[in-house]
């Protein structure tokens, strides 16, 4: 393994002399791939001084028990023997898991859209459910969110909603949120006390940087109205509400939300963009027969990936066939445990994948 980190050692080398140079720091789209190169290749420099340090004590303990002459020190020895050899497998296993080749999407901040599915009002009102616990999540990580445009149910929630994240490494993390989700509970306009099913599709996008789409503005119409629904004095009344026509893809994109025109433009152009380079990677990945038979791919989004049982307070993913009864914390935004299964399980098939021997 050490022959393993030792060549990221060079590599690690490479990108720290690289990012000081006058003509990689002019060119900013190399700058910043070679930036995010450096942090993730830290971390795992970081990883590789502990384990010389924990091989260096076994092998340093060792010595000390086959030289023998002195028995406290061949007593302590042994402590730190026991010690090396309980931390190593873990520690081998965390560098296993960190050398696997990251997406390098996964860096990305993303585009987020909920829109409600089967299930009329209530399932508005799940949509509206689903964008609070995101929110929640997002806030509890540090991480920024920002929406672009939405469309209010009648009985409350949200027909659609589409919002921003930025922070760090966001869509790695939020990816595996992609696909259909499912409630089951009383709705409140039910009299007969009978649980529905309703469902909500939640769509993740890597945020498109301006140097990973090319994108004509000549194919671009551009439509100024005023804003709908809530909002204070500028709705009704300014022309600041954005709407895009993709002329070659038929894509609309709008955003209200906020009150200046050419805010609203530059948020609308972003999610634009980032639908237009998702379209790209799904092209990619469906060219990629190893990433279709993912368990855990988002590929496929008209997939069913989750229940939310009310009646039985049960959460179920149904990709990793991980059954939480936690409803009512995970609907409040703690959702960490389950990402954690399955960037474990997504990991373990890279791992898999890359047939890599340590």
């Amino acid at each position: 393994m050490i022959d393993k980190l030792n060549i990221v050692k060079q590599r690690f080398d490479e990108v720290t002399d690289l990012i000081i140079q006058p003509d990689i720091i002019a060119d900013q789209k190399k700058y910043i791939q070679l930036n995010k190169e450096y942090k993730d290749l830290k971390a795992l420099m970081d990883v590789r001084d502990t384990y010389i340090e924990l091989t260096g004590n076994l092998k340093e303990a060792e010595e000390i028990i086959a030289d023998g002459s002195d028995d406290e020190m061949v007593e302590m020895a042994k402590m730190q023997l026991e010690e090396a050899k309980e931390e190593l497998p873990a520690l081998e296993e965390k560098i296993r898991f960190m050398l696997v080749p990251k997406d390098p999407e996964d860096a990305k901040n993303c585009v987020v859209e909920i829109r409600a599915g089967t299930g009329g009002d209530e399932a508005s009102i799940f949509a509206g459910d689903l964008f609070r616990m995101y929110t929640k999540y997002c806030e509890g990580r540090g991480w920024s969110t920002s929406v672009v445009d939405l469309n209010e149910g009648t009985s409350g929630g949200y027909k659609e909603i589409i919002f921003e994240v930025n922070g760090e490494d966001v869509y790695g993390v939020l990816k595996f949120e992609a696909g259909v989700h499912r409630v089951q509970r009383v709705p409140q306009t039910e009299t007969q006390g009978r649980v529905h099913t309703s469902a909500a599709t939640v769509m993740v996008l890597p945020e498109a940087e301006e140097f990973d789409v090319e994108l004509d503005m000549t194919e671009v119409r551009i439509e100024r109205t005023t804003s709908t629904g809530p909002g204070g004095q500028s709705v009704n009344t300014t022309y600041s509400a954005i709407k895009l026509h993709h002329e070659p893809t038929g894509m609309i994109v709008s955003c209200q939300d906020q009150k200046s025109s050419h805010k609203n433009l530059e948020k609308a152009l972003k999610v634009l963009r980032s639908r237009l380079y998702d379209m790209e990677l799904e092209k990619k990945q469906a060219a990629d027969s190893e990433k279709r038979k993912s368990m855990v791919s988002s590929g496929d989004r008209s997939a069913k990936i989750r229940t939310y049982n009310y009646p039985q307070g049960r959460v179920t993913d149904h990709r990793i066939g991980l059954t939480l009864y936690d409803l009512g914390n995970i609907i409040d935004g703690d959702i960490q445990k389950i990402i954690d299964e399955l960037q474990l399980v997504a990991n373990t098939e890279k791992l898999k994948e890359s047939n890599e021997i340590f």
